[in-house]
């Protein structure tokens, strides 16, 4: 792998995994056109690594937040004000749990699907934009209830098949279940932490040969570029997640999808 294309392919993950237009789907049809069929394990891993990065940084408060909430709870000292918070880790924990067994069900399929039906889900997750962007604004829900999470877990789940964007699903989910904009967005980011290290995890674990096919310097170069390009299109999509903007990336994805799918069903056989 040269830098250039781990350049690419680090921005590529960094603006899709937080940008509703799913980095899987995207990353694959990179490799597709760069006729890279298996992208090096290790690289993959530490794009995950970088967008992790990213995400915990534009958090950062947030979570030292959420941990000292955490705290207070083990040692029996929580404050009244740290229900919403306690509330939220809840979620998490729910919301997670069910993104784990939806993942489990899908992880065969997912690993067999066929490149062409990408284009489809892009499509698909264009069109939930679309009709999420159409919920009227709920400035009263707040906090995060089990059902929501469990609701938004199941979207996450389904965010594993690519062309189908875990940000844009969750939060739509999040929507649609009654949760305000600013709230939705929150959530959904703060869900990706478990599921990225989860990502992780399962890459190490299942990795032979973690070194091979890839230079340090493509390394280094794939993670710099994921991390700075996912933490600028973080912050750009929570703007958008507050102005009720969502649905400007379905002008990208349904036209990229009606694109790949002539490509694909019509000359390339």
């Amino acid at each position: 792998m040269s830098i250039f294309q781990a350049i690419i392919l680090g921005a590529v993950q960094g603006l899709a995994e937080f940008l509703p237009i799913s980095s899987s789907g995207h990353l694959a049809i990179v490799e597709y056109f760069f006729k890279q069929e298996d992208l090096p394990i290790l690289f993959d891993i530490l794009l995950h690594v970088a967008t992790l990065a990213a995400v915990c940084t534009v958090f950062a408060k947030r979570i030292a937040g959420l941990f000292c909430v955490l705290g207070r709870f083990i040692i029996r000292k929580s404050k009244p004000e740290d229900k919403g918070d306690l509330m939220m880790i809840a979620a998490i924990i729910v919301a997670t749990a069910v993104t784990g067994v939806i993942g489990l069900l899908l992880k065969d399929w997912v690993k067999a699907i066929d490149i062409r039906l990408i284009p489809l889900f892009f499509i698909i997750t264009g069109l939930l934009l679309i009709a999420s962007s159409k919920i009227k604004h709920n400035k009263s829900a707040k906090n995060v209830t089990l059902l929501t999470a469990a609701i938004t877990g199941l979207a996450q789940g389904i965010g594993v098949i690519p062309g189908i964007s875990r940000s844009g699903s969750t939060i739509s989910a999040s929507l649609f279940a009654g949760l305000d904009r600013e709230k939705a967005g929150e959530f959904s980011f703060l869900l990706s932490i478990p599921a990225i290290l989860a990502a992780f995890i399962l890459e190490i674990k299942s990795a032979d040969n973690l070194l091979a096919g890839v230079s340090p310097i493509s390394l280094i170069s794939g993670m710099i570029s994921a991390f700075v390009v996912g933490y600028f299109s973080l912050r750009f999509l929570l703007k958008l997640i507050k102005n009720g903007k969502l649905m400007y990336f379905a002008f990208y994805l349904i036209p990229l999808g009606l694109g790949l799918s002539i490509y694909f069903w019509g000359f390339a056989g």
